[in-house]
């Protein structure tokens, strides 16, 4: 198995694979999740694979020089080894999801026992940075926060376009009188709109059906004009019933849309 040197991230605290000094650097915090690692000269002169992931991320400051895996490698065994790992108690790293050479996730847990293990935090390695994962409810927190925060921003806007027109209203009777024009306006509109809606359905209907006819006996009306004509053909022909020219206008004619 390759390996690459082990150095701590403080080379001023000494280096217990190399010198066989005690280690005096303190574990890593719990929220690291602003920081991000990378060491070019490491990922140009080794390849990032499964093998020696965990030596890439030994050298980050997310490292915890006291966990179980510091211990396999001081021991010459892979870091890594679940065989080993499952024997002993305490704070370990696990690679969970590969996709090399991408993609590296990493689990923080707590082992109780050989089958319980408790996750405590998770980094990933995205094309060789290293970067801490944020825990749901701080993910929850960031999302609720932004949401209110806008909230809070569409409501000061509505308050502040309230208080532009209270103050028009407020202003001399010229400004008052522009404004009605203005209402008046968008009330012709409104008026228009409607019209072109009930127009629509109205070609949309079915066409009437004709009147009923005239009873018999019955002698409609005639204008002024035709009354001096209908004396003198009274005799001689029947006249039809004329055409209501509101009525009875035919089949309703209907736009075309294409």
């Amino acid at each position: 198995m390759a390996s690459t040197p082990m150095l701590p991230p403080n080379p001023a605290a000494g280096n217990p694979n190399l010198d066989g000094n005690p280690l005096v650097s303190s574990p890593p915090g719990t929220d690291m999740t602003g920081i991000c690692f990378r060491d070019q000269l490491w990922l140009n002169t080794y390849p990032l694979d499964r093998n020696l992931v965990f030596d890439y991320f030994a050298l980050s400051p997310f490292y915890d020089w006291t966990c179980n895996n510091e211990q396999l490698r001081m021991r010459s065994i892979h870091p890594l080894d679940i065989s080993h790992l499952s024997k002993m108690t305490g704070t370990e790293y696990m690679l969970s999801d590969v996709l090399e050479p991408h993609l590296f996730v990493i689990r923080k847990q707590k082992r109780d026992s050989s089958e319980k293990a408790t996750p405590i935090l998770t980094y990933y390695i995205l094309d060789g940075s290293i970067y801490q994962a944020p825990q749901l409810c701080n993910v929850f927190a960031a999302r609720i926060g932004r949401a209110l925060f806008y909230i809070s921003k569409a409501f000061s806007t509505a308050a502040s376009n309230l208080e532009k027109v209270g103050y028009v209203d407020g202003e001399s009777d010229g400004a008052a009188a522009d404004l009605k024009t203005g209402k008046e306006t968008v009330d012709v509109k409104e008026v228009k709109r409607i019209d072109h809606i009930l127009g629509s359905l109205q070609r949309k209907l079915p066409p009437a059906p004709p009147p009923p006819p005239f009873p018999e006996g019955y002698a409609p009306p005639q204008p002024p004009e035709a009354e001096k004509g209908s004396e003198t053909q009274q005799g001689t022909e029947p006249q039809l019933p004329p055409v209501d020219p509101i009525i009875d206008q035919g089949p309703a004619k209907r736009m075309k849309f294409e």
